[in-house]
C-alpha cells in the first residue's frame, strides 16, 4: 500500500501521511496532471474524514496549484473572482466540498451544493469532478495501521485483518474504532485483546459517526 509522506505543517489531528489505495488513487493521479484540468480548475468531493482537506494541502504545498477548502461556504462572488483568477494565470485551482456539486442555479442541501449564481454554476458545471470514495480492505488495514501510530498504540497484522472484516467500512469508522481500541486498552491497562477489539466493535457500530 502506497503511502504520501506530509509536509510537517501538516495538523497535529490529522494522519502524517496519505494512505493510497482504490479510494483515492484516482483522484491523486488527476492532482498530479493538474495541467490537463478543462478551465484549470476542479472540485473535489468525498465522504467525511476521507482526506480532502489533506489532498488539498498537499497539492497547494506540492506547488501544483491553488486550492479553496470548504468551497461551499466561501461567497460566490469571491469564488466567481477565483475562477477568473485560475483562468488568467493559468494556475490551476481546486475546489474542496464536503458535497458533490451539481450544475444549476438554486440552493444547497444535505446532498448535493449547488450555487445561485447562473455563470459561476455554468463555469464550475465544466469543471473535473474528482470524487473520493470509501476504502477497501487493504486501505481499511492501512488507515488503522497509521491511526493507532498516531496514538502509539499497537496493532499487530492479525488485528488488523480481524477488524478490517467487520467494522465500519469507512474513513470515519476506522477513526473511531482505533480511538474506542485506545481508549479500552488504557482503561484496563492491557494491549489490545481480542475482547477489546470486539468491545470496540460493537462501541462503534453503534455509536454516531464523525463529521468532518
Amino acid at each position: 500500500m502506497r503511502q504520501i509522506a506530509l509536509p510537517l505543517s501538516a495538523a497535529s489531528d490529522s494522519p502524517p501521511r496519505i494512505v493510497v489505495g482504490d479510494a483515492n488513487a484516482p483522484v491523486i493521479d488527476a492532482l498530479m496532471e493538474a495541467d490537463k484540468w478543462p478551465f484549470h480548475t476542479a472540485i473535489l468531493s468525498g465522504p467525511p474524514r476521507s482526506g480532502k482537506s489533506l489532498l488539498a494541502r498537499w497539492f497547494v504545498e506540492s506547488g501544483a496549484g491553488n486550492a479553496v477548502d470548504d468551497a461551499q461556504d466561501m461567497p460566490q462572488d469571491e469564488l466567481f473572482h477565483r475562477w477568473n483568477r485560475a483562468q488568467e494565470d493559468g494556475r490551476p485551482l481546486l475546489l474542496v466540498s464536503n458535497r458533490p456539486f451539481v450544475p444549476g442555479v438554486g440552493e444547497s442541501d444535505a446532498k448535493c451544493w449547488r450555487v445561485q449564481l447562473p455563470d459561476l454554476s455554468s463555469r464550475l458545471g465544466a469543471a473535473l469532478d474528482l470524487t473520493l470514495s470509501e476504502p477497501d480492505d487493504a486501505m481499511l488495514i492501512a488507515l488503522m495501521e497509521v491511526h493507532a501510530e498516531m496514538r502509539g498504540l499497537v496493532l499487530d497484522h492479525s488485528a488488523t485483518q480481524y477488524l478490517a472484516g467487520r467494522c465500519t467500512r469507512s474513513h470515519v469508522g476506522v477513526e473511531e474504532l482505533v480511538a474506542a481500541i485506545d481508549r479500552l486498552s488504557l482503561e484496563r491497562k492491557s494491549p489490545p485483546t481480542l475482547a477489546i477489539l470486539r468491545e470496540a466493535l460493537d462501541e462503534t457500530r453503534a455509536g454516531n459517526p464523525l463529521q468532518g
